[in-house]
């Protein structure tokens, strides 16, 4: 089935959104397990000339792969946005085709989010891929991402697991969260988890106004306003979201303010006030133009 909506799939399914990491290349197949009214399909999708062939042709389905691949984004009416701004205006050219990559599942974009902090794509990447592994339910050769009531039960450490088993030897223990490699990003995991389980309902917040999900979300442990806003827009769709770190502090500054030293915290009111519905979207263009362009080596 083609599914008639622009898109590049690899730059999308590659660009390294904290949303969840890249689906299983095979060919030039990408696919995943992706819960539809509670049941596992297999998702397979491929680039047709400008658009996608999906395997399945079900409504609910097709909906589902719409909003994953932010399908019903105006990529033209956006483009002429981009267009007429002189700052912003050679950015489609470099990243044409990029589109949100949004979570099936809010709750692993929290820990993906989180993983990323400090990290390198590759690495966040690899660690949410074996928690799916380690806690996840598989279906075929596919994972799903575990509830927050089963991570909230996840060892933390080799110690840990050690102690709370019946493993005899230490070194046998390998199921635990800082052996997925999330370092000492483990305990705000787990306690994430916990608050989700226990306390905060996760699915609420994509009811709640901008500036009342950005305050919930910064309660959780390891989330600061840079990873919360990494899961408003790629775990809730909130594109008014302007995740800032010192790269896009440092292209906004470049761009916007002749290159003077401006707080990341002005860089994201910033973005957001002149952005506005466009900020995530712009925030995405501006990093993937910066890496294509060059831009991003004149800034180190």
């Amino acid at each position: 089935m083609i599914v008639k909506s622009p898109i590049d799939l690899e730059l999308t399914i590659n660009s390294g959104q904290t949303s969840q990491p890249p689906w299983t290349l095979n060919g030039d197949t990408y696919s995943n397990a992706v819960m539809v009214d509670g049941e596992p399909l297999i998702f397979k999708v491929a680039q047709s000339g400008k658009y996608l062939d999906f395997n399945l042709d079900g409504k609910k389905s097709l909906d589902r792969l719409k909003y994953i691949f932010d399908l019903d984004f105006d990529l033209d009416k956006f483009y002429k946005y981009l267009n007429n701004r002189e700052e912003l205006k050679d950015m489609s050219g470099f990243c044409e085709g990029l589109r949100l990559f949004l979570a099936p599942d809010p709750f692993e974009c929290v820990i993906s989010s989180i993983c990323s902090a400090n990290n390198s794509i590759m690495r966040w990447t690899k660690s949410v891929s074996q928690i799916r592994k380690n806690w996840g339910t598989q279906y075929g050769n596919y994972y799903t991402f575990p509830k927050s009531s089963d991570l909230a039960k996840a060892y933390l450490d080799e110690e840990d697991e050690f102690n709370s088993s019946d493993i005899q030897d230490i070194r046998e223990c390998s199921n635990n969260l800082k052996s997925c490699g999330v370092g000492y990003r483990a305990p705000y995991m787990r306690r994430a988890s916990e608050m989700f389980t226990d306390e905060m309902d996760l699915f609420e917040i994509s009811s709640m106004s901008y500036d009342e999900a950005f305050e919930t979300i910064l309660e959780v442990p390891g989330v600061g306003p840079k990873v919360a806003d990494c899961i408003l827009l790629y775990g809730f769709n909130f594109r008014e979201a302007f995740p800032s770190d010192v790269w896009i502090k440092r292209i906004v500054s470049y761009l916007y303010f002749d290159g003077k030293d401006i707080s990341v915290s002005r860089v994201r009111d910033f973005g957001m006030e002149e952005f506005g519905e466009y900020a995530g979207y712009v925030q995405l263009y501006m990093f993937h133009y910066a890496r294509k362009s060059g831009l991003m080596s004149k800034l180190k």
